[in-house]
């Protein structure tokens, strides 16, 4: 008996955990899949994304919530992650089925977040072999590759403007303080628009965790790109605070060649003018939306020669892999980009390679679900 699907996502803020769930219902939907979209009850932008047969349900973001969605009826319940140990006792002992897609690689972190789950899908191949390592049962073989979802409901001429560089965690008294005092002196600063400059642009166009370790990242190439002549770095995104700090820290070798953009939701307008997007180093990475998105942008990639990346770019030919800059201090880095201001390289067109973007297309995506739905409903 095929039994009714749920998704589960109580998050309030839309981020790329949210970007994913969005694609999925879009690939259930073109399948003719029923089911339902458990949301929290403040996150209204799910409203706002274009969807099919969709059904979005808002829930009081408990364990009772989601019991009283499911209903009595055994159903299949699709988180992102792993959901606390006691609403998995419950629903398991409701007759429920649990699956969950990892969006994180489980080195060092606790597997037993997937203890009772029947199945566990992984976003790429680096991630299912983090599963196996840690002894995780019941994987589903096949990685559900990310799409290049890039539909965010921006006019094309939307101006990119300078913001705030601070997600502020209001739980803790400093930031609390700032985020009030920041909107105050925005007031005051000129709203300064994003304009490429001369040379080569580089840029961080992602949330400044520190699952992307970025400060650590720029600690070991700043001075080597410093060297680099007619560079730039652009940062769209903002982090906490001390994410910040130690980011702008890590970059002081580059001096005024470094500029802070801020969150900005005209990620394609900002992917059309870059040089190249940088990604931050590898082994807590899943898989990297923003590698994908910027490729299909036609923007090549740079990234560490490693898993997952090793997955995601062509190297050569959709972006370049470099050595781990914590093995030679950006010293393979520079040599790229010096031989690429010579010439001595040619600049990477990632929309020559289709078959590679193909594989993060949501036809395929698609496919991938379908291959699925037996094990996924059963």
């Amino acid at each position: 008996m095929t039994k009714q699907l749920f998704q589960l996502n109580l998050q309030q803020h839309f981020g790329g955990g949210e970007v994913y769930t969005h694609f999925l219902c879009q690939g259930l939907d073109a399948l003719n899949i029923g089911y339902t979209l458990l949301t929290h009850p403040k996150a209204d932008y799910w409203h706002k994304l274009s969807f099919g047969n969709t059904k979005i349900q808002p829930i009081t973001p408990d364990l009772d919530g989601v019991i009283t969605a499911l209903g009595d009826v055994p159903a299949v319940l699709l988180t992102h992650g792993g959901i606390d140990k006691k609403w998995r006792k419950q629903l398991k002992d409701k007759g429920h089925r649990l699956i969950a897609i990892a969006h994180m690689p489980l080195y060092g972190r606790d597997p037993s977040s997937y203890d009772g789950y029947d199945g566990v899908i992984g976003v790429s191949r680096y991630v299912i072999e983090s599963l196996k390592d840690a002894k995780v049962e019941n994987i589903y073989p096949e990685p559900w590759y990310g799409v290049a979802s890039l539909s965010r409901h921006i006019e094309e001429d939307t101006p990119i403007l300078q913001a705030s560089c601070y997600d502020w965690d209001l739980r803790k008294g400093r930031d609390r303080i700032l985020s009030w005092l920041e909107p105050v002196y925005e007031q005051f600063r000129p709203k300064v628009q994003w304009q490429k400059q001369d040379g080569l642009s580089i840029g961080i166009v992602s949330r400044i965790t520190p699952i992307k370790q970025f400060p650590l990242m720029f600690e070991h190439i700043a001075q080597a790109l410093s060297e680099v002549p007619n560079l730039n770095i652009e940062i769209f995104g903002s982090g906490g605070y001390a994410s910040v700090r130690d980011l702008r820290k890590a970059l002081g070798p580059l001096g005024d060649r470094v500029r802070f953009w801020g969150f900005q939701k005209n990620v394609e307008g900002i992917y059309s003018q870059l040089d190249f997007l940088i990604a931050g180093l590898p082994e807590k990475e899943a898989l990297g939306l923003n590698v994908i998105e910027a490729q299909h942008c036609n923007l090549p990639v740079l990234a560490v020669k490693a898993s997952p990346f090793v997955e995601t770019v062509v190297d050569g030919k959709t972006g370049f892999l470099f050595e781990d800059p914590r093995n030679d201090n950006g010293a393979d880095l520079k040599a790229i980009l010096t031989d690429i201001q010579n010439g001595l390289r040619p600049m990477p067109q990632p929309q020559q390679h289709k078959a590679h973007l193909d594989e993060f297309s949501l036809p395929v995506f698609t496919q991938r679900v379908e291959k699925a739905v037996s094990w996924l409903l059963s």
